[in-house]
């Protein structure tokens, strides 16, 4: 037996009996019940098959596939705490008329269900914490704060894939945004109004779902006290550029994934010997040094190189040195190494 034929058969006793309740609804004996179970019996075999193929196509246009899993299962927990409930309910109407105990009963079903669902999937995630339910760890969600968010090279990694939590944004670190976008001070204006936007992108075109976290730790004040305490709840990690945070919560035993480590990870290896192109934008520290970038950013120091200001040459790497700033390469024109 295909699958069609089984979802028309289940089709034709699910649409077949709300035919039925109908019509005994309407009229309590007679040939109406038969009638409307006859017509939705009919109408569950002819349409049963298009209406989960468009239910279907519905849900892969609301790309159901970001929702979080701890979203789904909320949800369906919140479901049937509200179903109990409108059930329980429904016993206290068992005195009413047979009208009015139906439509009550099926209202108070629908408003708890709803009401069940909406609670568990906003508050889903705060809920379980307080009752002491251990959520993922560091494959369940992260931990964004402000720093990283102004820098806004997390939109980009996010982007390629190599994250595939569920990103979570504290309220009181959005807060921190708005306050830091409303400063009089025009640079940290600035800042805080390239985070609100980093932020705004990384909703628009994050691969993985981006959530306002309700959650906090009222008893402490700052900032990053609060994400430290927030990520031991949460067994999951910090993505910072925050050195100072980067310690604390070391000492706590919080992971923090630091985004200049990680460019710093990712840069080309150059060796002594090799041959760049190198376009000489400044002086260096030292006299007649020149300095340039590669296209990572990495910082090249050219001997006898401020003679070619302005200019693209050629250069032989002769070291190069890792410092906490990053990497720096040391290198002289090709054309002195003949």
């Amino acid at each position: 037996m295909s699958f069609k034929v089984i979802l028309r058969l289940l089709g034709a006793v699910i649409f077949g009996f709300i035919g039925w309740q109908l019509g005994t609804f309407l009229v309590d004996g007679g040939i109406v019940p038969v009638s409307f179970g006859a017509s939705g019996l009919v109408l569950g075999l002819l349409f049963t098959p298009w209406l989960m193929t468009k239910i279907y196509s519905w849900l892969r246009r609301s790309k159901i596939e970001k929702v979080p899993a701890h979203h789904l299962l909320a949800g369906t927990i919140g479901l049937v705490v509200g179903l109990i409930i409108s059930a329980l309910l429904t016993l206290s109407l068992s005195p009413l008329p047979s009208p009015w105990r139906m439509m009550l009963s099926i209202i108070a079903a629908i408003v708890f269900s709803y009401l069940g669902v909406a609670i568990m999937v906003i508050k889903g995630r705060e809920i379980l914490s307080l009752l002491g339910a251990r959520l993922p760890g560091g494959e369940g969600c992260i931990l964004l704060d402000t720093s990283v968010i102004i820098d806004g090279r997390i939109a980009d990694i996010t982007r390629t894939g190599f994250i595939e939590s569920t990103i979570l944004i504290p309220r009181f670190v959005l807060d921190e945004l708005q306050y830091i976008a409303d400063s009089p001070d025009s640079l940290r204006r600035n800042r805080g109004r390239r985070g609100l936007d980093m932020l705004n992108r990384l909703q628009k075109e994050a691969p993985v779902p981006v959530e306002i976290t309700e959650m906090d730790a009222e008893a402490i004040k700052e900032v990053d006290g609060k994400l430290v305490e927030l990520a031991k709840r949460l067994h999951c990690p910090i993505v910072s550029n925050d050195y100072s945070l980067n310690r604390v919560a070391e000492l706590q035993g919080v992971r923090v994934l630091n985004i200049n480590q990680l460019a710093n990870a990712v840069r080309a290896v150059v060796l002594p010997g090799e041959t760049l192109d190198i376009h000489i934008v400044q002086e260096g520290k030292e006299a007649g040094q020149g300095v340039g970038y590669l296209d990572d950013g990495t910082m090249v120091v050219v001997e006898n190189g401020r003679r070619y200001m302005n200019s693209t040459i050629s250069v032989v790497v002769t070291r190069a040195l890792q410092t906490m700033a990053g990497r720096m390469i040391f290198a002289q024109p090709e054309s002195e190494q003949r």
